[in-house]
This record gives structure tokens, sequence and C-alpha cells, in this order.
């Protein structure tokens, strides 16, 4: 099952990241309750509801919360890296740090609505 991997992998994460992950899982799942969950590339837990949401990476001193989308609105600033990558920005989250929560579920039900809609691909290609 997908979800025992994910759980395996967060699992393996230092204590502070396990953290930080647990609880940006959880505001994804609040975001978007249907929003199902796989391991890709052997350590990255990954987010999809109609195409790919966001996926979570721990890193020596941080987390990355990668937002597989370019185009959607980010009016608390919570994205601090990437901003000009074609295809997706992250959140960096040190150790001590936490993203404002009611800001963050913003952004992911976004994301989600900019896949139902086709996907931000076709959103930036509307003629």
């Amino acid at each position: 099952m997908k979800l025992a991997e994910v759980d395996a992998c967060i699992e393996q994460f230092s204590g502070w990241q396990r953290g930080v992950c647990l609880n940006a899982r959880e505001l994804i799942h609040i975001a978007a309750p249907n929003i199902t969950e796989e391991l890709r590339y052997g350590n990255r837990p990954y987010f999809l509801y109609k195409g790919s949401v966001c996926a979570l990476q721990a890193t020596k001193d941080h987390v990355n919360v990668f937002i597989y989308d370019p185009i959607a609105p980010d009016p608390y600033s919570l994205i601090n890296q990437g901003h000009d990558n074609k295809t997706a920005r992250a959140i960096q989250i040190y150790e001590g740090e936490s993203p404002d929560e009611k800001a963050f579920v913003e952004l992911i039900k976004s994301v989600v609505a900019n896949n139902v809609a086709g996907g931000w691909r076709k959103l930036t290609n509307k003629e």
C-alpha cells in the first residue's frame, strides 16, 4: 500500500523534520481530503490530485515542500525558493519554523483547483 510507504519514509526523517512533514501532510489533507499519496524517487512523499500537487523532501538543514504549480497565487509569500522556475516552486522550512497554516491550506487548495481546471499548463496556454 502506498500510504504505508509514505508513513515509513516520513518516520525515517529526523525528529524536527518528521514533525514538519507530518504537519504539512495534515494540512495538505485538510486542503484536499481526497488527495492521494505515493512515494517517488525512493525518498519523496508526493501528493496527487488530478496531477502532482506537492512533494516533501527532507534535506540536511531544511524541509522542502515542492509546489508543482508555478501560477498558483501566493499572497502570503510562503514560497521562498524557485520563483522563476517554470514548473515548481518551493517552501523551505528550517528547524524551529512553521508556515502560516491558513496560508498553506489556501495555497494547496489553489493548486488543486488549477489541477481540476486542467492543470497550470492548460491554464497558461489559454488563447
